[in-house]
């Protein structure tokens, strides 16, 4: 990776932070994700824990969650995305906190990382996986969006250029299992769900 790119993954903090109002204004509330949502939520107990990484405002993720029932807590790393969500959702449990240094003491029957993994690295992201696997209940669950193969690519935060990467999905499968998870679902470039990449996984 280039010096350059690794500058423009250091910054997206940054860019998330000056950007708040106008991400959550121009964020899609069209739910594209439901079907997602709920094959995630489909393998939870009733009323469970669900940590959502990378929560930002709230729309629309948080709010089918806390919906749905789920013991939710929303974690972002700019503290002007979770300013928004607490505001609309002020009695939730929100944290300011960056996934790459996640240490919670706390256990959770599901883990989301919508529209958040990807913006790591591929190294930090084969660091954040064993993390996040800790961080789950026997039969937890974890949804991730990812890229459709190995590689980094931008993308935009209103005029703002944001860094994204993935790993291959044999990869992800190789790291899952080394953490006593199994990946139960890969599908890139949905055509139904605006183009995502999305992964679901089990821990044993």
């Amino acid at each position: 990776m280039t010096q350059p790119t690794l500058e423009l993954a250091a910054s997206t903090r940054d860019i998330y932070e000056q950007n708040a109002e106008l991400f959550d204004r121009e964020r899609s509330r069209k739910l594209f994700e439901a079907r997602w949502l709920t094959r995630f939520a489909d393998g939870l107990p009733q009323g469970g824990r669900v940590l959502d990484i990378g929560c930002g405002a709230g729309e629309p993720i948080a709010s089918w969650l806390i919906a749905e029932g789920f013991t939710y807590t929303g974690m972002d790393i700019a503290e002007a995305m979770l300013g928004i969500a607490r505001g609309r959702w002020p009695d939730m449990d929100w944290r300011q906190g960056d996934m790459r240094q996640i240490d919670l003491a706390d256990q959770f029957d599901g883990i989301v990382a919508w529209n958040s993994f990807f913006h790591l690295t591929r190294e930090e992201q084969r660091e954040c996986l064993p993390r996040l696997a800790r961080h789950l209940n026997p039969g937890g669950h974890l949804m991730v969006t990812v890229g459709y193969g190995n590689g980094e690519v931008t993308g935009c935060v209103g005029d703002a250029v944001v860094y994204h990467a993935s790993l291959s999905p044999a990869e992800y499968a190789s790291i899952l299992e080394a953490n006593d998870m199994v990946m139960t679902g890969f599908l890139a470039n949905d055509p139904d769900c605006a183009q995502h990449s999305v992964l679901l996984a089990r821990k044993l």
